[in-house]
């Protein structure tokens, strides 16, 4: 087992022990989402995909929303953290200077973007929320909070993805509904 493919495993247990229920699912969704928006994506990028948000799986490091006065520093210290975890899961794995570069760099990025590669998880990871993880969301924080959540969200994204995301809401009423509000 080569260490992207050591890695993986790694990230899939650790995310699967996550106690938001929709993470696993999110953290795949993304991937495909990824694959979507940039078919040639390489290992490293669909790596960064699949353990963009590692840190919330591990609830006695995991980054605390309470702590920062606003949302944009809690996902910056998020991105960080779920950067710092991968990188210690990549080392543990045998990996290369390189690969923990090509790796951690779009983690460390994925909610503010940057450059072409964080750019594009960012994009995937937003379009996401909106495909997998919006009415666990609700179900969880409520009606206001899901609004102001998803707002965010779409604001992050490109003319293309809020397409993508106006595509899911055809199907989807709770998103139509989100949308509207």
């Amino acid at each position: 087992m080569n260490s992207l493919e050591c890695a993986r495993s790694k990230i899939r247990r650790i995310i699967a022990g996550s106690k938001v229920p929709e993470d696993p699912a999110h953290a795949e969704n993304t991937v495909v989402w990824l694959l979507r928006l940039d078919p040639h994506a390489d290992q490293f990028l669909l790596l960064a995909a699949l353990a963009h948000d590692g840190e919330r799986a591990d609830e006695v490091t995991k980054v605390r929303r309470g702590a920062f006065v606003d949302y944009d520093a809690y996902k910056a210290a998020h991105a960080s953290h779920s950067a710092e975890i991968v990188r210690r899961i990549l080392e543990d794995c045998g990996a290369s200077e390189v690969e923990m570069k090509e790796v951690c760099g779009p983690v460390r990025l994925h909610e503010v973007g940057g450059e072409p590669r964080s750019d594009v998880l960012k994009e995937a990871d937003a379009i996401s929320f909106f495909d997998t993880n919006l009415h666990m969301y609700h179900q969880r924080e409520g009606l206001s909070e899901t609004v102001r959540r998803s707002a965010w969200g779409y604001r992050r994204l490109s003319a293309r993805g809020r397409d993508a995301v106006v595509g899911l809401a055809e199907r989807d009423p709770l998103l139509r509904r989100v949308l509207s509000q």
